[in-house]
């Protein structure tokens, strides 16, 4: 287990870390941000880095990208070198390290660990742009380019289920990608929620009770296709509710033009600017499935409800009626806008809302990484050290 400043005992094995890439904060970094405090000198190997992108908990290891850093154009098109993706990782030298922590959602399952290492992926999501998101990610299906790219993805598939042999353990971060990697890997994983700050994400002071009787919708979401956010601004628009959207994206052009009067695109804002947001919101809006939703969380850590799609990972977070309202049909705008409407006339309790968020913190993730990155009897002694 961790001592009192959150790192692994000196007795824990030597450990280097695998990233995908560190081009901005979002869930994934918020994940690899608590695997550095339990391992402060593991190194992270990471496809690319973009110094002062990330968190100085990050920033501080040392940081150690592949031969792709140095790729033209890699800061503004680093998508396009995704068929040279699974040839970077596995160029990493991974030699004397006793475990490596893998956190993935594209190919950092796929380094390879030296012979007798323990390798532990804490999983995302399956490649979604190789497998259920296709269409979403590549809508063209005709022409040369069609047929490339179909090429490419077809040998990436192949690479993605191979190289999941190379991984010990599989550690997901919802019932929902646990699914999905037992669907396309054959594996199963452990369960364990994402870290979540509910220490800084918390409601306003002197509020008793979230009232749903006006305000906006809010969606904080990476602007990419499979997200849905076009079906968040015509429900808005049907449901006459204002709608603000924070996070950027391949999509924030297209979603510019889709946006009416009644929908502002904030772009990345700050913690402090974002826990605001939440707390003024009427509810925050998932018209997408989600493989986990750490929004979600943080809204309910702030008192506010969520309205979302009743499938994938949301279903681990939300209780229909009693956290928010959940709906059934996948791109039913009028369904949507009907939900935003209920929750405007139900009145929650601010401190279920924030009860059920505190189940996803930062130190509970911390714990249960802990016990399954550590033998178990080095666990027992760390415990049993730490409770003295």
């Amino acid at each position: 287990m961790a001592d009192r400043g959150g790192a692994l005992s000196a007795a824990a094995p030597r450990a280097a870390l695998v990233h995908d890439w560190l081009t901005g904060m979002r869930g994934g970094e918020k994940v690899l941000e608590v695997l550095c405090g339990l391992f402060p000198a593991a190194p992270i190997h990471t496809l690319f880095h973009f110094p002062g992108s990330v968190s100085p908990a990050i920033e501080g290891h040392p940081i150690r990208p592949s031969w792709l850093q140095r790729a033209p154009g890699v800061r503004r098109h680093y998508r396009r070198y995704l068929p040279l993706f699974p040839r970077a990782i596995e160029a990493f030298d991974l030699a004397g390290y006793d475990l490596v922590v893998s956190s993935s959602h594209c190919v950092a399952k796929g380094a390879i660990p030296a012979p007798g290492a323990r390798h532990v992926c804490y999983c995302h999501t399956p490649m979604r742009y190789v497998w259920d998101q296709e269409h979403a990610y590549f809508p063209r299906r005709t022409g040369l380019a069609a047929r490339l790219r179909g090429r490419v993805l077809d040998r990436l598939r192949a690479w993605d289920v191979a190289s999941a042999s190379r991984v010990h353990q599989f550690v997901a971060n919802s019932s929902f990608v646990a699914q999905r990697i037992r669907r396309y890997y054959g594996r199963d994983a452990e369960v364990v929620h994402p870290p979540v700050d509910v220490e800084f994400f918390t409601p306003a002071p002197a509020e008793a009770a979230h009232r749903a009787s006006g305000g906006y919708c809010l969606v904080v979401s990476a602007l990419a296709p499979y997200k849905r956010i076009e079906w968040a601004i015509a429900a808005c628009a049907k449901a006459g509710v204002e709608l603000r959207v924070v996070g950027d994206g391949p999509e924030r052009e297209r979603l510019a033009r889709l946006a009416g009067p009644g929908a502002r695109l904030l772009g990345r804002v700050d913690d402090t600017a974002l826990r605001d947001l939440y707390r003024g919101a009427l509810c925050l809006l998932q018209p997408g499935v989600e493989d986990f939703g750490i929004a979600s969380v943080e809204a309910l850590a702030c008192g506010t409800p969520v309205v979302a799609l009743g499938k994938g990972g949301v279903l681990d977070v939300v209780e229909d009626g009693v956290h928010g309202v959940l709906t059934r049909t996948e791109g039913d705008l009028d369904e949507l806008a009907a939900a935003i409407d209920r929750v405007r006339r139900m009145c929650f309790s601010q401190t279920s809302l924030r009860a059920r968020s505190e189940a996803f913190s930062s130190h509970r993730f911390a714990e249960r990484m802990c016990s399954l990155l550590l033998p178990q009897p080095a666990v027992a002694s760390n415990v049993r050290g730490s409770a003295s």
